[in-house]
């Protein structure tokens, strides 16, 4: 399985870059592999993410921001909920994968 990271790689917002940095370093950190997705300079890449973040967890004008995290097709949600899953130790069951041996789940 491949996690998919939708983000804008473009600065047009500090705060979206903060927490996009954040889960790419969690990533790298923990020899997770993923795809960085940039939906500012990928009409397609945008308009996927923005069909299959789930009704429920888009923002009130329908469009989601990045980042936003999928493995494969399956959505595992946005920043919030990746902070939540790492404060809780959960972050492999979030992410759909299988935690490496020797760590607890």
């Amino acid at each position: 399985n491949v996690l998919h990271l939708y983000v804008v790689c473009s600065s047009w917002s500090n705060w979206n870059i903060i927490k996009q940095q954040e889960v790419v370093g969690f990533l790298e950190a923990n020899k997770i592999d993923f795809q960085q997705m940039d939906i500012a300079g990928d009409e397609d890449n945008r308009k996927w993410m923005r069909e299959n973040v789930p009704g429920e967890k888009k923002p009130q004008n329908g469009i989601p921001l990045p980042p936003q995290i999928f493995n494969e097709e399956r959505y595992c949600g946005d920043f919030e909920s990746f902070f939540s899953a790492k404060e809780e130790n959960i972050i492999y069951s979030f992410l759909g994968l299988a935690p490496p041996p020797g760590t607890k789940v």
